[in-house]
């Protein structure tokens, strides 16, 4: 069996249902103008690190990145894998399922949570996953070197499992499987070691545009391109104040959702045909499934502490859920 099978064979057995692998060019990435004569969003011929800081210079000019600062230093790092990992050859993309055969809950007086919040962090699952797959690749190659994260990297993971296979980036900006729709939570082995590469996926998207039309605050502007500062989950989970943060117009289009929104994945046709997990960190607690508005605006900071400590919720901090509810509240008051 080759180092490339091995290292699939045991992601599998780790729990990774998708898996595949990218090779990373050793060209280095360059000034952000793009082709001649064409958008520097749009697809060019240029070494794949170079395409994807073309992207991200131009999506950070039109200030979609809002307040997450952190986006905007070294740019060419998170384009670039080799300046992440010096050496780097190629990288493992990694998926988990978190789809589960449960339905939110919203009666009157009840909020909505995004699914992939509704169990535990799934950072630490990944992360002991991860360093499992590790050790294998340093007993199996003990000269090669690798680095792992899962959304915690300055890794563009969505564009690098596309390179992989795992699926295709939608027009709603989220990673689309054929098999898992986009329930799917990724990760990433970067490694000295040149894998076998596997095919990139293929756009299916074709005409559909369910998503856009589906987007409650109109933040997919374009196909492909989602403005951070209208998308509901980084109103309600990067950005930071009170609700005069928040312009009355987005506001409204938050409807009851209190933590990230779901609406264009839950419109998609691929999704409708995803299987459920049977990983139980993610199944939903009765808070996560049917929180109750009135119950959580009435939270102390210490009981948001002990109450979301093993979850994505905490995140968005005690605060930033308190105003979350509060403009939740309001959306739902009859007029």
């Amino acid at each position: 069996m080759s180092i490339t099978a091995a290292i699939k064979q045991e992601a599998r057995a780790l729990g990774f249902e998708a898996v595949g692998i990218t090779q990373v060019s050793s060209e280095p990435t360059g000034s952000a103008t793009g082709d001649q004569g064409k958008s520097p969003l749009s697809h060019s011929e240029a070494a794949i690190p170079q395409r994807l800081f073309d992207r991200l210079t131009e999506w950070l000019r039109r200030g979609y990145h809002g307040t997450m600062a952190w986006i905007e230093r070294a740019p060419n790092k998170r384009a670039d894998p080799a300046q992440v990992l010096p050496g780097c050859r190629s990288i493992i993309s990694l998926g988990i399922n978190y789809l589960t055969n449960q339905r939110a809950d919203e009666p009157p007086g009840y909020g909505r949570i995004a699914r992939y919040a509704w169990g535990r962090d799934y950072h630490k699952l990944f992360d002991s996953r991860l360093k499992q797959l590790e050790q294998l690749i340093h007993r199996l190659a003990p000269d090669a070197k690798t680095r792992a994260y899962s959304d915690t990297g300055p890794i563009m993971e969505k564009a690098w499992a596309e390179q992989a296979g795992l699926g295709w980036i939608g027009k709603h900006s989220n990673l689309v499987s054929a098999e898992y729709g986009s329930w799917l939570l990724l990760g990433e082995v970067l490694t000295t070691l040149e894998l076998e590469p596997d095919e990139p996926a293929t756009d299916l998207c074709g005409s559909c545009t369910l998503c856009i039309q589906a987007c409650p605050t109109g933040a997919i502007t374009e196909p492909y391109i989602v403005d951070a500062t209208r998308c509901i989950s980084y109103l309600t989970i990067e950005l930071r104040g009170d609700d005069t943060a928040i312009s009355h117009e987005l506001q409204i289009g938050m409807g009851n959702k209190i933590f990230g929104c779901d609406d264009c994945l839950d419109v998609c046709p691929f999704n409708l045909r995803a299987e459920p997990t049977q990983e139980r960190a993610f199944q939903p607690s009765a808070l996560t499934r049917a929180p109750h508005l009135q119950e959580l605006s009435k939270l102390d900071e210490s009981t948001f502490t002990t109450v979301f400590q093993q979850s994505p919720i905490r995140r968005a901090k005690h605060q930033g859920l308190l105003r979350n509810v509060a403009i939740a509240q309001r959306n739902l008051k009859p007029s």
